[in-house]
């Protein structure tokens, strides 16, 4: 992979895991996208903004997903060409993606409480050792 394209990060035991998958950075763009109209560099900025991703997130997964986004229904777009500058396509949410939005917070509700309890028996296992 070229240099500065990281996908994975590597973890205290030198074991990579994902930074976040696609359906996280989708989801994340619905979200935004909820309240109200946004483009593609505005967008990935207000997932900045709010800790939803960070510096390393690479531009072109942003717009790769509003594409496929579009493709699937859940936004559709459109070319703004006012002001200054260049046309820029301007995304918004439809009722499909309002759907998946809702649907994928439910599934993170119930991961949440899985993460907790796995969390939990972790600590618990780890007897004197210090949380880090």
């Amino acid at each position: 992979m070229p240099k500065g394209r990281r996908r994975r990060r590597r973890g205290r035991s030198g074991a990579t895991y994902p930074r976040r998958t696609k359906s996280f950075i989708q989801s994340s763009l619905l979200l935004l996208l909820r309240e109200g109209e946004g483009h593609g560099y505005a967008l990935m900025e207000g997932m900045r903004r709010r800790g939803l991703v960070d510096d390393s997130l690479n531009p072109s997964m942003v717009y790769r997903s509003l594409r496929e986004m579009e493709e699937r229904g859940w936004v559709v777009s459109h070319w703004d060409t006012e002001g200054s500058g260049p046309s820029r396509r301007v995304y918004r949410i439809t009722p499909q993606g309002g759907e998946f939005l809702t649907n994928w917070a439910g599934d993170l509700h119930e991961m949440k409480g899985t993460l907790e309890r796995f969390l939990e028996t972790y600590e618990a296992g780890r007897g004197g050792e210090q949380r880090s």
